[in-house]
């Protein structure tokens, strides 16, 4: 079923039953979305990506091309995921052995971007507004607003909600947003 300000392109593959595309959504060219994908509002998907029958992606993703979601992979609201960045969905595969019943959940926090390239290995979390740079490869949960880069990845810094990278006053100098660091994690100051 078609909804308002919703764009389907005529190379795309939306596969039903069970498929929940929400209004103001862009599926551009050549992508492929199995049946039972839950997409919400707002989104955007580019060219050539994959989107899982047992994925989820929330209100206000962009997802550039060619990136695939696998089985497993939930995305909250407001998600970037930069061009060809990667998501795995089994620990240990093998050509020769199934694996279908070992798929491990990968959550993708609010607001988070994942550069382009970027290499996210199941089963982990990616806290709300954190940052992995292009190229990265996470293997392990990460907190929010943590600035990760590397192989493997490691935290630099902290990115504020805006997505600028704060300094080591913890105060964001686009948004003014200040933040207080405790024990590794990050927090919004009211």
């Amino acid at each position: 079923m078609e909804r308002p300000g919703q764009l389907i392109h005529s190379t795309a593959i939306v596969e039903q039953p069970n498929t929940h595309v929400g209004a103001d959504t862009r599926i551009w060219q050549w992508v492929h979305v199995r049946a039972g994908a839950y997409i919400g509002e707002r989104v955007s998907i580019g060219q050539g990506c994959y989107v899982g029958g047992k994925v989820r992606i929330g209100n206000g993703c962009r997802i550039q091309n060619h990136v695939s979601l696998y089985d497993g992979v939930l995305l909250d609201e407001d998600v970037f995921l930069g061009p060809s960045c990667v998501f795995t969905n089994v620990k240990h595969p093998r050509a020769h052995v199934a694996r279908k019943d070992a798929v491990s959940r990968t959550r993708v926090g609010r607001g988070v971007t994942v550069g382009a390239n970027a290499t996210i290995v199941c089963g982990i979390e990616l806290g709300a507004y954190a940052m992995i740079g292009a190229g990265a490869v996470v293997t392990r949960d990460v907190p929010a607003h943590a600035l990760m880069i590397g192989t493997p990845a490691r935290r630099v810094g902290w990115a504020c909600r805006c997505g600028e990278t704060l300094g080591a006053a913890l105060a964001c100098q686009r948004c003014g947003d200040v933040y207080r660091e405790d024990a590794g994690t990050l927090s919004l100051l009211a």
